[in-house]
């Protein structure tokens, strides 16, 4: 076997020392992590010019919708102010009253032996209707013409409306007489109230209760 000599044995090994070195193999690693930062750095400049330049058509889409948008904003507010004024007037024309109908009624309840020297009605929004009739009742018993007069008004407002309530404020005899038929007769003064509700609020309906579970017993 022949013997080789290898002359360049210690050069050889400098060079694989030279390319081992730590130095070098740091220096290579923060090229390529300095390459990866700069890359990072451009493709994240690049999302915010991207974004940048969305928000700024956004931006520009906005400019020109805006005075759309805020004409339509007005006149929904518009819009709405008109429904709810309407629907107050809905609300006063379902719940307006009508006095005539009911002043019909008490003017065929008044008998000649009757007469009304004044009358005054009222309309409120937690007592309903109220009327309050003032006059004289003029017969053999005065009282009972005007007890007559008073079961008369309640018949007769009562068969439109069930919710009326005729009562006597004030009944007393007078030392006056009247003539009635050709026959002097005595006479009563009486106040007479008549309040009914026409718009009754509905009832609440009451809060419906839990039953409780019975309790088994323990055995």
């Amino acid at each position: 076997m022949p013997l080789q000599l290898n002359l360049l044995h210690e050069e050889i090994l400098q060079q694989r020392q030279r390319q081992r070195d730590p130095l070098k193999l740091s220096i290579y690693a923060g090229i390529g992590l300095a390459a990866l930062l700069l890359l990072n750095y451009l493709w994240t400049g690049y999302r915010v010019l991207d974004s940048k330049r969305h928000l700024t058509g956004v931006q520009g889409e906005w400019a020109k919708v805006e005075p759309k948008v805020t004409a339509a904003q007005k006149r929904a507010e518009e819009l709405n102010g008109i429904i709810s004024t309407t629907k107050t007037l809905d609300t006063l024309i379902d719940r307006r009253f009508y006095w005539a109908p009911l002043l019909e009624k008490v003017a065929h309840c008044v008998t000649p032996n009757i007469q009304i020297t004044s009358l005054e009605g009222a309309v409120e929004d937690d007592k309903g209707i109220t009327i309050t009739l003032d006059g004289v009742a003029g017969g053999r018993e005065p009282r009972g013409v005007a007890e007559d007069f008073r079961q008369l008004l309640l018949e007769q407002i009562g068969k439109e409306e069930p919710s009326v309530k005729v009562e006597f404020k004030a009944l007393e005899d007078l030392d006056t007489t009247v003539s009635v038929g050709g026959n002097n007769v005595t006479t009563a003064h009486f106040v007479v109230m008549v309040g009914l509700d026409p718009f009754p609020k509905p009832a609440e309906a009451a809060p419906s209760e839990r039953r409780s579970k019975p309790k088994k017993e323990d055995s």
